[in-house]
């Protein structure tokens, strides 16, 4: 016999946490990671589209590096509003809101030509993709127990580098055929397929009709119940060192990463030749090693808590391997052969995702499910002030010198600092304390 399946609002109960009967949790994280696909697709066309949108509407490297500064503006402003937003409606509501506004503003591109429009639909996209990452490790707090969460937190993230193995394939198919409006107005049509699959199928663990008992006990066995956990006000949560830590890793790194999705094309076509029709191998086989790196940083944290590291241990020893995993991108800019550049910056985006994997999950490590979402949008905000500043950045740098060499001698380094500043910030891992009340 099966073991019964939990009604709404069934309480855990004490069959065996360590075998679950029912594995609903990793449908969920198929959700969140076909989630982060889409957010990355209609993320990065612009820069699949940059060499094609310059040529025909007259853009200098400064108006794009403008058109990227906006998208990570409103990323920042998104990013500060919707994690208290979604702490306070949930997920599923969260989640449905911000893919109905992000899909909407990756459709709006196809009716403007000039960079002040261009601006504005990328300022909308900004607003609404923001929510993702917030509702998503939310999620994971709330369907996996500790030991799972970097594994999850790493498939999901996998999404992000499947979205931009997608684009270069899908995206030049689409211009080239049918003009590069198409291209923004059928993947954006692919954020309301999702949608409609999340608002039916997406519930609570504890009210999900196909959650067997065991699956919530598993689910439930290292945390509280959300109503045993404090409530932490958003405020307050600038108190605590594990923000600070967090925003000044995602400060540090995040615009490493918005170099490699708005910039990596037009890398290629400048250094190695390439155009919309023929950088489309070295984009995939990039993202392909981010794949691998994604999922690969979180398992390796998982495993070494699994052999009785501690989770401050493991935690830090796979965000190290990661930094230096990152650190031969000093010489992408230098060597001659395409595909030994690809190699490099291949394995500088693996590390920066197993990094990221890792880095999220420590938000849930060390604060309650009910404030997850709040610190996740508190330090992606920061991740978009750093992103801003590398857009106009290198957009200046190109402009007068036309070499990416400074450029990739500042991502090298950006993560060794950052692990140094969040160990310093946190020498331990800990559970923030719940705050005081007064009378």
């Amino acid at each position: 016999m099966t073991a019964p399946e939990a009604a709404p609002g069934h309480p855990p109960t004490p069959a065996s946490p360590t075998k679950p009967a029912s594995n609903v949790r990793w449908i969920i994280c198929a959700l969140l990671f076909f989630a982060t696909t889409i957010n990355y697709i209609d993320r990065q066309i612009i820069g699949i589209l940059k060499p094609t949108l310059q040529a025909e509407l007259g853009w200098s490297e400064i108006d794009y590096g403008t058109i990227v500064f906006w998208f990570q503006a409103a990323y920042g402003i998104g990013l500060l509003a919707c994690g208290p937003i979604i702490d306070r409606i949930g997920s599923k509501l969260g989640y449905a809101g911000a893919i109905a506004i992000w899909s909407f503003a990756a459709m709006a591109h196809a009716l403007f030509r000039t960079p002040g429009g261009f601006s504005f639909a990328r300022f909308a996209l900004g607003l609404g993709e923001a929510a993702n990452f917030p509702a998503a490790i939310k999620s994971v707090a709330e369907w996996f127990p500790k030991k799972e969460r970097a594994l999850a937190a790493g498939i999901l993230n996998a999404g992000a580098n499947v979205g931009a193995i997608a684009t270069p394939i899908v995206v030049p198919v689409l211009a080239i055929q049918f003009g590069w409006q198409a291209a923004f107005i059928v993947t954006g049509m692919l954020g309301f397929v999702w949608l409609a699959v999340w608002l039916i199928y997406y519930r609570a663990p504890a009210q999900h009709p196909k959650v067997s008992p065991s699956e919530l006990a598993y689910i439930n066995a290292d945390a509280p119940t959300m109503e045993e956990e404090p409530k932490i006000p958003w405020r307050t949560l600038f108190r605590h060192r594990g923000t600070w830590a967090f925003m000044s890793a995602k400060f540090l790194t995040d615009p490493v990463w918005y170099l490699f999705l708005f910039w990596l094309p037009d890398f290629f076509a400048k250094r190695h030749g390439l155009d919309l029709t023929s950088f489309g191998p070295p984009l995939i086989a990039v993202y392909l090693l981010a794949d691998v790196g994604s999922v690969g940083g979180g398992w390796l944290s998982s495993a070494l808590i699994r052999r009785g590291y501690s989770v401050n241990a493991g935690r830090k020893l796979a965000l190290l391997v990661c930094a230096l995993c990152v650190l031969p991108i000093f010489a992408a800019s230098t060597v001659s052969g395409l595909w030994t550049a690809v190699g490099i910056i291949g394995l500088a985006a693996a590390a920066h995702q197993g990094w990221s994997s890792n880095l999220y999950t420590m938000v849930s490590d060390t604060f309650p499910r009910s404030s997850v979402a709040s610190v996740m949008g508190i330090g992606g905000a920061a991740g978009a002030v750093g992103g801003m500043l590398m857009a106009n950045y290198v957009g200046r740098v190109l402009e007068s010198v036309g070499s990416y060499a400074p450029v990739f001698v500042w991502a090298g380094s950006a993560y060794l600092v950052a692990l140094a500043i969040v160990h310093l910030l946190v020498p331990r891992l800990e559970a923030a304390p719940a705050p005081t009340v007064t009378r």
